[in-house]
């Protein structure tokens, strides 16, 4: 943008805040990001904009234009527009509809680079999305509730949960009551009209009778934590246990709630404002490591851990050599190698101290290499576990020496506690971009499928399965026919497709590989049988390697889910900005496509791996 045009921004900007309500901050002008909220009526919201603007108060030259959509996504969609009328650079839009908003959104991203938080939005039409994990929140809470009562001595016990009608506190809800059901506590919930205090004490002082029996109130913010405290000291009640969720601070925030007794416990549900101009300012600028999304990690407050929750981090500052262990799989694919490369590139552009080991795919090798980091002192420990399981022990290790653990490429099956982040893709998408590919380009036809898995226990082969069969479940002419492991190998992939052809007629429509690799090793042992590849049966794969993408190319594949392997800048990033005090997402998701014959030729050029 010209200076010119700054100057006429700046006349415009302050035009709009008077017409339309829109909060502006006045400074010498470098970047204009425009801030689209889907409403300033809920607490949490009003905390978003603070965040924000208080953030942005820490860069000379950002300047933000804030406007409010009270709810209406018409007025929002209009919101959007207007702002891009007015040249911003950026746009963080906090969507009040994520479908009604999505067209925008996308109009949006074909020109300036948009940052999307809280309601994550279908396909990858922006820069960047930030939010919670609203699943996690709600079993949190729920194991604070367990927490509560087995402090408590009480089985059997009831819980009333005060919600409100919104798709966050849906999605916390179901695995609230998961959570508690299994272990037999009975769940009373109710929706309140308004997420606030004094709602939430009307409501039980109008209705004393929703308390009887109950022994934990769960309020789906902290505002209406404390209306159910008022109400309960009004009425004279007495032993029911408070939990709230969103943990900010403040007068009556959450963490001054457990600090004074007032309520029990909450669980943080970070708003992702500070982090939104933090990424809005690296892209702007170009800087590298940025990934495609960003899960917040949540907490579980209680009085004995709010005071340390409430500190500065205990890291006063970036060592002046960062070391950095890392575990890596011996190089099991053409994935694997490219992934290797990118983070050894990365560690000497960050200036970071690399040890990097590679063991053979057993987890007791890797926890035996990751022992050595713990004794070695390192600053930070990465991992890219083989499988999910057979971590707990040396993940304890490592939190009790003070050092943090990263995952890269692969997830372990324990509480989000016993590691600091995961960087990687999202495999359950990558799973279900497959599975709707197929549906897709075989409507309404009978499709048998043949899986082909990889390494058993794996977090990337589980959860790809489950998102495929998630899109697949109540498609009733669609069905995995039959699925076995080829490890992640192009030999074994071909061993299995080999096994099959032996034992069974040819009945397939459809192959399902996980990876690549797997998927190339079928093509000439198919070939070999009279059998077309990607013309007698569509093939999809998952990585994107150069490979595939010529099998692709020469119809012998037909789609392919990218699982971006250039991992090394995400990593060194967080690397980076963990040792220099702040708090690293739960998880940190890449940037992927999806290649079929109708994309681009221009998109398969300049590939690294």
């Amino acid at each position: 943008m010209s200076r010119f045009r700054r100057r006429i921004m700046g006349l415009l900007c302050l035009a709009l805040s008077i017409l339309c309500g829109c909060s502006v901050r006045q400074t010498s002008v470098e970047y204009v990001i425009g801030v689209s909220l889907a409403n300033l009526q809920e607490q949490w919201r009003l905390v978003l904009k603070d965040e924000l603007e208080a953030e942005a108060e820490k860069y000379d030259g950002v300047r933000l234009v804030i406007t409010d959509a009270a709810g209406d996504s018409e007025k929002q969609e209009s919101d959007v527009e207007r702002l891009m009328s007015y040249g911003i650079d950026l746009l963080i839009i906090s969507p009040s509809d994520v479908e009604a908003l999505t067209p925008v959104i996308s109009r949006t991203y074909e020109k300036i680079p948009v940052i999307v938080l809280d309601r994550a939005m279908e396909g990858y039409d922006y820069s960047l999305f930030i939010g919670p994990d609203n699943d996690l929140i709600g079993r949190q809470a729920g194991k604070t509730v367990l927490e509560l009562l087995a402090e408590d001595g009480i089985s059997g016990a009831s819980v009333l949960e005060m919600k409100n009608n919104s798709f966050a506190s849906e999605s916390r809800s179901a695995e609230f009551v998961k959570t508690v059901s299994e272990s037999g506590i009975a769940t009373r919930s109710i929706d309140l009209p308004e997420a606030t205090r004094d709602c939430a004490e009307d409501t039980l002082l109008a209705s004393p009778e929703l308390l009887e029996g109950i022994d934990v109130i769960f309020a789906h913010n902290d505002y209406m934590a404390y209306g159910a405290r008022l109400a309960l000291d009004k009425l004279g009640i007495s032993g029911i246990r408070i939990v709230g969720l969103d943990g900010f601070s403040g007068e009556n925030g959450g963490l001054q709630l457990v600090e004074q007794g007032a309520i029990d416990a909450t669980v943080t549900c970070p708003t992702g404002g500070t982090e939104a101009i933090r990424y809005a300012v690296d892209i702007m600028n170009q800087v590298s490591g940025i990934p495609k999304q960003i899960i917040l990690r949540s907490h579980r407050i209680r009085p004995d851990n709010v005071t340390d929750y409430q500190k500065e981090s205990r890291i006063t500052g970036k060592p002046s050599v960062i070391r950095v262990g890392y575990a890596q799989i011996d190089e099991e694919s053409h994935w694997r190698a490219a992934c290797t490369d990118s983070i050894r590139q990365a560690a000497k552009d960050f200036d970071i101290d690399l040890t990097m080991e590679f063991t053979q795919p057993l987890v007791e090798e890797q926890t035996r290499l990751v022992q050595k980091f713990i004794d070695q002192d390192m600053d930070v420990i990465v991992v890219s576990p083989v499988v999910a399981e057979g971590w707990r022990p040396v993940l304890e290790e490592a939190r009790k020496a003070g050092i943090p653990v990263l995952l890269v490429d692969r997830m372990v099956d324990e509480e989000e506690e016993m590691y600091t982040s995961f960087i990687g893709a999202d495999f359950e998408e990558e799973g279900r971009r497959c599975a709707r590919w197929l549906l897709h380009e075989l409507p309404g036809q009978p499709i048998r499928v043949l899986e082909l898995t990889g390494t058993e226990g794996s977090s990337p082969a589980q959860s790809r399965k489950i998102g495929f069969e998630e899109v697949i479940d109540g498609e009733p002419e669609c069905e995995i026919a039959y699925s076995a492991c080829g490890d992640f190998s192009r030999e074994e992939g071909g061993r299995v497709m080999q096994e099959y052809l032996e034992e069974h007629n040819w009945d397939i429509d459809a192959i399902f590989a996980h990876n690549d690799d797997m998927a190339l090793g079928t093509l000439e042992i198919m070939a070999e049988q009279g059998i077309r590849p990607g013309m007698d049966v569509k093939i999809m794969s998952v990585d994107g390697t150069s490979d595939a993408l010529v099998a692709l190319q020469a119809g012998k594949v037909n789609c392919v889910v990218e699982c971006n392997p250039l991992l090394g800048p995400q990593l060194m990033k967080a690397i980076t900005d963990l040792m220099q005090g702040k708090e690293l997402p739960l998880r940190i998701i890449t940037d992927e496509s999806v290649f079929t014959k109708d994309t681009p030729r221009s998109q398969f050029q300049n590939r690294k791996y």
